[in-house]
């Protein structure tokens, strides 16, 4: 299962290479991903139907009991064959519905094969917290897909929308998955499932965890997004809003019926929230001359239906829904790609506009009413099936049963609204004249369609899934067949279909009286002001509280610190009874020393000489660890001091060399004391905290787990790259966020390119003899104005350079068992990057570094990250290190551990973060300079 899931995320890597050199061909081999889903889960189906539940379990991080947990039971069975069988068909369609060297089909394409595989894992989860982590991968996945045009002001609009609504019910679901799994004291789903917890925490979870189904599945009051998502591409309708996306939440309430159907809670809201989607979303069908809106109210209403019977917690119902479930994937999905069709050679939905494409396009014209004709539940397609065994489920129910006839009657009046107004001729309207669509592009609704006719004949095949499904509910059920017999649900049946005969006979007046009918509020517009308010509330809140001071922002946050926890300090005075001041006299000069600098550093009236004294205080800290026998630790310390001193200089050459007059005498009292309670509560934590150790420190056994575990001596190193490397994976990211709001901040145009500093140097030299090229110790140091050169300096640099290079690389091989690691590695080479830069300007560096910063950024947290699936290919952890001996012929003995590669990308985003800082607060900084020079 595992496997699956990192196809489809290979897929969508190479989607974008792949739509660039194939064009749009490429959605052929994209396919191919579902295909190997739906092969797999076909495969798995015989063990499946004997009551077999195939399961993968991967420990990730097993201190916190966290794992990856799939599990291929009938229900995530059957979702698994629709996700990845309507996903490939889709996939498919795009190849044909995509125009030829389309801008956006590469992004398109990354995206849909993502949202694929994330749906995929989100009905295989068998983990809470998982379960909740694809269940927002889809949410993300379906904005960008809404978005797909985001130059159409209502593609935007609907995506934003779309995302709100989902990310508002997905957090609320968040919150009834913790509780649940507090209160069960497991994550395992299956688990919780056999044994659910109840109480009064578990009720509130639960109903949060239905206002997450049906934010998802778009029921009232959430219904009002999908219609607007219509925006997006028809690919993206037929496979989201048919077969995946708003199927997650059915499957949530199908999940969890058999466990939670009992509550009151949970009934009347599913079956007073679906009966009314099923009413609304038909009844606002009607209303439809755009036939995809037409079917995107159907979706509504089809999903009220669906909620109905997968969350009534009976198992006639269950089986029922089932059913349902495939046949509305199916007819659903081919009838909006047959609109897609429609809209691709027509360059119209509006079904006033549409006139005779059912003579001109006449498989099309097939396909389109088979489809319609089962979502109608007309008798032998899949639809009639399933609508007959919800009849038959609520026979006993007769408000639920008659609210279920009146939203079919509507399901089949909107049904054949579809089919006359797409297909049919109409008075005063010229027929269509479009060319008729290739076999690639009508080949996936034709198979939907067969699929969706074949299914009721066959619907004994079914009927073996929707047992298992429905096993451990109440009741039973009937068996789904075409035929039962003369029956109350076939009476309901002809009922139905007489009823909508009326609508469509007298469809003129029904639109008229729809038109007649009095304005009910809708919900889009509740949302739109419910936005608006928070949006105003927002902006009152800010202006209150954010009043663009500094020095308020930080005396607040100080204070908070001073009186809480501070406060509790002085409540219980919990102080270590042995203390020692220092080890030796050093220490004590050295401490001397900082607190010094510290204090004139805020007496300075120069940023410069404040700048420096601060320094002072950090190499005094460097000294500290050299002291207390740290040599990694003072190596890290001292050389990330000097970057920071080389950063704060850059930075100070754009603002003023004295600090201003302000604060007044009177604020600035308040800071010094400000100032004093913060550093003595700081020093007093750290004192009671060191001293308030009862168990033997865990330091003392390092050094032998760091060898036996990470295969280091370098008790630092292992603990950074491989016992504690999830933190440093954490710290890296920020490192990236940083440098790119850096970047973002500095950079309001682009600054000389490397091809001009090469011009800048090489192009006055062309014809210079050889001997003069040879005074230049740099390749553009000629660049640099005379007066600011040093010849000195480029001598030295040119001399040491390559050197500190090598330097930087031992200490990454080296950092294992000595002291050093990918984070000094990094810094020695920024340094050395730095005297590059100073030595010889901004094309100087350019010439050093011609590469974008942002590949090594990218490139050092991807080698960092994928070193995590080591652990997992050899049957451990993630990131846990995978020891490798072997020898070499002159080299002997080699021991080599995975987290070096770890280490690397660490190195290799620290020397990204320096480059990017340098062409920021230095190279920009200096075309900057030169532009207001030179006007």
């Amino acid at each position: 299962m595992l496997t699956l899931l990192l196809v489809h995320a290979v897929a969508a890597v190479l989607a974008v290479p792949l739509v660039r050199w194939l064009d749009r061909r490429a959605f052929t081999l994209l396919a191919l991903a579902p295909t190997a889903t739906t092969v797999w889960a076909a495969f798995q189906g015989p063990a499946v139907l004997r009551g077999q539940t195939p399961e993968v379990v991967v420990p990730w991080v097993p201190s916190l009991g966290a794992e990856l947990a799939f599990r291929l039971d009938p229900l995530s069975w059957v979702l698994t064959l629709l996700v990845g069988g309507v996903g490939a068909l889709v996939l498919f369609y795009c190849g044909s519905y995509f125009h030829a060297k389309d801008p956006g089909s590469a992004r398109f394409a990354a995206v849909l094969t993502a949202f694929t595989g994330a749906m995929t894992g989100l009905v295989l989860a068998d983990d809470l917290v998982q379960l909740y982590v694809f269940w927002e991968l889809t949410t993300v996945f379906s904005y960008l897909l809404i978005g797909y045009d985001a130059h159409k002001r209502s593609a935007r609009r609907a995506a934003t929308q779309a995302l709100v609504v989902t990310t508002f019910g997905g957090l609320a679901m968040l919150v009834g998955l913790i509780v649940i799994g507090q209160a069960a004291g497991t994550y395992r789903l299956s688990a919780v499932l056999v044994d659910f917890p109840t109480g009064p925490a578990v009720t509130v979870a639960v109903v949060l965890l239905l206002v997450g189904a049906i934010s998802k599945s778009a029921l009232v009051p959430f219904h009002f997004w999908l219609p607007a998502a219509m925006a997006a591409p028809t690919p993206v309708s037929a496979y989201l809003h048919a077969a995946a996306m708003v199927k997650a939440g059915i499957y949530l309430v199908a999940r969890f019926a058999p466990a939670a159907a009992e509550m009151p809670e949970w009934r009347t809201t599913v079956l007073v929230l679906g009966l009314a989607t099923m009413v609304i979303g038909g009844y606002r069908s009607l209303r439809q001359h755009d036939v995809k809106l037409l079917l995107a109210f159907g979706t509504v209403s089809q999903l009220g239906f669906l909620t109905v019977l997968v969350g009534a917690g009976t198992a006639a119902a269950t089986t029922a829904g089932i059913a349902l479930l495939i046949a509305h994937a199916t007819f659903k999905a081919s009838l909006f790609l047959v609109v897609g069709i429609v809209d691709h050679q027509t360059g119209t939905r509006d079904l006033r506009e549409l006139s005779g494409l059912g003579r001109r396009m006449p498989l099309l014209a097939v396909v389109g009413t088979v489809s319609a004709a089962s979502m109608a539940g007309v008798p032998v397609a899949a639809g009639f099936v399933a609508k007959e065994a919800a009849y038959a489920a609520f026979l006993q129910d007769p408000v639920v049963l008659g609210v279920l006839v009146l939203g079919s009657v509507l399901t089949a009046a909107y049904s054949a609204r579809f089919v006359w107004g797409t297909f049919w001729r109409k008075p005063g309207v010229p027929d269509s004249t479009s060319p008729r669509p290739s076999a690639g592009l009508i080949a996936s609704p034709l198979v939907l369609a067969g699929v969706t006719l074949l299914a009721g004949p066959l619907a004994p095949l079914v009927d073996r899934p929707a047992a298992l499904i429905a096993h451990d509910l109440p009741g039973e059920a009937e068996h789904l067949a075409l035929w039962h017999g003369f029956s109350a649900p076939l009476l309901l049946t002809v009922l139905t279909f007489g009823l909508a005969a009326v609508l469509v006979v007298t469809k003129d007046r029904v639109e008229a009286l729809q038109a007649r009918g009095p304005a009910v509020p809708g919900a889009d517009r509740g949302y739109r002001k419910t936005v608006r308010a928070v949006d105003r509330i927002a902006v009152e809140v800010t202006g209150a509280t954010q009043r663009g001071s500094l020095p308020i922002y930080l005396a607040s946050i100080l204070l908070v610190v001073v009186l809480v926890p501070g406060g509790a300090l002085l409540w219980t005075r919990p102080w270590p009874s042995d203390v020692v001041l220092y080890d030796n006299v050093g220490q004590v000069l050295v401490g001397i020393v900082v607190v010094a600098a510290a204090v004139l550093t805020v007496r300075a009236r120069r940023r410069l000489r404040a700048v420096m004294l601060a320094g002072v205080t950090g190499y005094g800290v460097t000294l500290l660890f050299v002291l207390h026998a740290g040599p990694d630790l003072a190596l890290t310390q001292a050389l990330a001091e000097t970057i920071t001193l080389v950063v704060f200089v850059l930075a100070l050459r754009r603002l003023p060399p004295f600090f201003s007059s302000r604060p007044l005498v009177g604020t600035r009292w308040v800071r010094v004391a400000i100032g004093v309670a913060v550093g003595t509560c700081t020093s007093l934590f750290a004192l009671v905290a060191s001293g308030a150790r009862v168990a033997v420190p865990v330091s003392i056994d390092l050094p032998d787990l760091a060898y036996s575990f990470g295969g280091g001596k370098n008790v630092v190193n292992v603990t950074l790259v491989d016992a504690r490397a999830w933190d440093t994976m954490g710290e890296i990211s920020v490192l990236l966020v940083a440098a790119t709001g850096v970047a973002s901040l500095v950079f309001n145009r682009r600054m000389g390119s490397i091809d001009q500093a090469f011009t800048a140097h090489t192009d006055p030299q062309e014809d210079a003899p050889r001997r003069s090229r040879l005074q230049n110790w740099l390749p553009a140091g000629s660049t640099v104005d005379p007066e600011r050169r040093s010849v000195v300096f480029e001598v030295v640099t040119r001399l040491t350079f390559h050197a500190i290079l090598v330097l930087s690389i031992y200490l990454v091989f080296s950092g294992h068992n000595q002291p050093g690691g990918g984070f000094a590695g990094g810094l020695v080479a920024g340094l050395a990057l730095v005297v590059r830069y100073l030595a010889g300007g901004r094309y100087e560096f350019n010439t050093a570094v011609p590469i974008n910063a942002g590949w090594l950024l990218g490139s050092g947290l991807f080698l960092s990250a994928g070193t995590g699936l080591v652990g997992i290919l050899i049957g451990q952890g993630v990131l846990q290190t995978a020891i490798i001996q072997f020898d070499v012929v002159l080299l002997g003995h080699v021991k080599l551990v995975t987290s070096l590669f770890f280490d690397v990308g660490v190195y290799l985003l620290v020397v990204g973060l320096v480059v990017d800082v340098i062409r920021s607060l230095g190279a920009e900084v200096d075309r900057q300079i030169e532009e207001e020079v030179s006007r």
